[in-house]
């Protein structure tokens, strides 16, 4: 799913409000109001929760209005975004920004230019009998992981702020059956589900669970999602990646405003998907796709990444001397008023 932060995800009224300005973009279209320009964008999963603003996008026309022909689609190995997108094979990609600054420690020329999930979603997570409330009830414990060194640098990280070490605990490799070998017993607790998607499944198969966020132990907080382009992009189509960007905005602003009319264009893309598990996934992604200040979609604060940064480089996941500053941009976001508008009045 990503290079080292794969999480194994099993998982119409608002256009009126666009017209009469509840969203205010200053978006630059494309040069010529008669070709339509094809965005290639390389998704991290199949189309979930997380992409619901892509495609209601899609479902409102408003990738048409801009002249852009969206081609989202999920590679055979989604492991390849970064790679693809670096080598200009993909436009566009929605990774990670511990991938992103992973790649870039590797000479991959990737730069992020929006985050889509303004925090972690990462959790530890244990079945409610457990009775887990901090990273102290795990010592002696069984945890099982996919196999990740990022995620196993948080639970290190968590662990040490309760005065525990990763030695307190057995850390085992479960690939990604996170939910079926929490279930099944044979682990006591599992390290990378995200509280978005894992928690819903398991309630919906009747287990009640507790969640330790990596954020509220010592974890400093990151992007999630990010959408990602190349150096080359950035430095050439300027104007293009705006117009991108712009849509992407209206488009997640419009399922914010009605998280309904976004499900229904998911399920419209990838009917696949089970539309409960989604629909309780976006109504928890509603708080964490907008910041608090500025309330502008795609938003990316420079602490925020050297803060993650220096963490990584602290837990010997990137390189000290790697500049953090060259891996994101805030430069092509259209200017917007984003304030979500509900569609119920």
């Amino acid at each position: 799913m990503s290079l080292a932060h794969t999480v194994a995800l099993s998982r119409r009224a608002f256009v009126a409000a666009l017209g009469a300005g509840a969203l205010i973009n200053h978006t630059p279209r494309l040069a010529s109001a008669h070709e339509t320009e094809n965005v290639s964008l390389a998704l991290d999963w199949y189309p979930n929760a997380n992409h619901a603003g892509i495609y209601l996008a899609q479902s409102m026309n408003l990738w048409h209005d801009a002249d852009l022909s969206l081609d989202a689609y999920t590679p055979a190995d989604p492991t390849t975004v970064l790679q693809t997108v670096g080598a200009g094979r993909d436009q566009f990609g929605i990774s990670y920004q511990t991938d992103v600054l992973l790649a870039r420690d590797h000479g991959v020329p990737v730069v992020s230019i929006a985050a889509f999930v303004q925090q972690p979603l990462v959790t530890v997570m244990a079945l409610k009998a457990a009775d887990m409330t901090s990273p102290a009830d795990l010592a002696g414990k069984t945890i099982g992981y996919p196999g990740i060194p990022s995620q196993a640098a948080f639970l290190a990280t968590m662990l040490e702020g309760d005065g525990l070490t990763i030695d307190d605990v057995t850390l085992i490799n479960i690939g990604f059956n996170l939910l079926p070998a929490l279930i099944s017993g044979q682990v006591d607790a599992v390290l990378g589900g995200f509280w978005t998607h894992e928690t819903i499944l398991a309630e919906q198969e009747g287990y009640e669970v507790d969640v330790l966020r990596v954020e509220d132990w010592g974890v400093p907080s990151y992007y999630e999602l990010v959408l990602v382009t190349n150096e080359e992009m950035v430095a050439s189509r300027p104007d293009f990646i705006t117009s991108v960007l712009g849509v992407v905005q209206q488009g997640y602003m419009a399922a914010m405003a009605d998280p309904e009319a976004a499900l229904a264009a998911l399920i419209d893309a990838y009917p696949e998907v089970d539309a409960e598990v989604e629909r309780k996934g976006i109504s928890l992604l509603t708080g964490a796709w907008l910041p608090g200040d500025p309330p502008v979609f795609g938003y990316q604060a420079t602490e925020r990444w050297t803060s993650y940064a220096a963490w990584m480089a602290e837990r010997d996941l990137i390189s000290s001397d790697l500049d953090p500053l060259v891996a994101f941009t805030t430069s092509l976001l259209p200017t917007a008023i984003a304030t979500p508008v509900s569609s119920q009045g």
